[in-house]
């Protein structure tokens, strides 16, 4: 089968997947699909060439590779658009206090529950409990060299997933963050769900305020 008649399948299995699809998986679901060994090259030729058959710009969608796999995402033109089909219910919001913590999280991971109320000044046990929920951040382990080895802290794939990014390490690197003003830590008595807001922590510790 050539690379023309293999586009397709992958096409329908990206399609199809309810989260991103990786290459191995490609492979392996095409190979029993058509009864014979398929060739991880012919499966990242087939992705490029989708790559670049989606970036046309009469596509309202695009390939894009995230969360470790590969999936179909709407271009950000429509992302207006796409929003009226099922309102805000999709929407994660998150107070101040938890985008704070998950900032810290991102940025100083992996980090336990002390070093963040540390960085922050204030109890985190709200916001982490929140973030659990929402599954942007995960329980990685345990610090075996602090005392009571406590719970270390991770941001999740789901993370990854909204952010559209494969790693950690594609995060923005903090220099290059502009138009930014400086914020000081959340109070206690703020600590609680607020509006929406989008916080990210130096390489200091301090907190710093990027829009909304």
């Amino acid at each position: 089968m050539d690379i023309e008649q293999l586009m397709p399948h992958v096409e329908a299995l990206i399609f199809a997947s309810e989260r991103p699809i990786t290459q191995m998986e490609l492979t392996d679901l095409l190979g029993q699909a058509m009864e014979t060994a398929i060739e991880p090259e012919r499966i990242a030729t087939c992705i490029d060439a989708i790559r670049e058959k989606y970036d046309a710009p009469y596509y309202p969608f695009q390939l894009r590779e995230a969360g470790g796999g590969f999936q179909f995402l709407t271009k950000k033109a429509y992302h207006k658009t796409v929003l009226q089909l099922n309102g805000d219910k999709h929407i994660k919001k998150l107070s101040s206090a938890a985008m704070e913590t998950l900032a810290i999280i991102a940025y100083k991971q992996p980090i336990t529950k002390t070093e963040i109320e540390f960085i922050r000044g204030v109890s985190a046990d709200y916001s982490i409990q929140k973030l659990l929920e929402k599954e942007l951040i995960v329980i990685s382990g345990r610090n075996e060299n602090m005392v009571g080895k406590p719970l270390i802290y991770a941001t999740s794939k789901n993370f990854m997933d909204y952010l559209g990014i494969n790693s950690p390490s594609q995060l923005p690197e903090l220099k290059d963050i502009s138009n930014i003003d400086v914020v000081l830590p959340t109070s206690g008595s703020e600590a609680l769900p607020d509006d929406e807001a989008v916080m990210i922590v130096n390489e200091d510790g301090s907190l710093q305020h990027i829009g909304e």
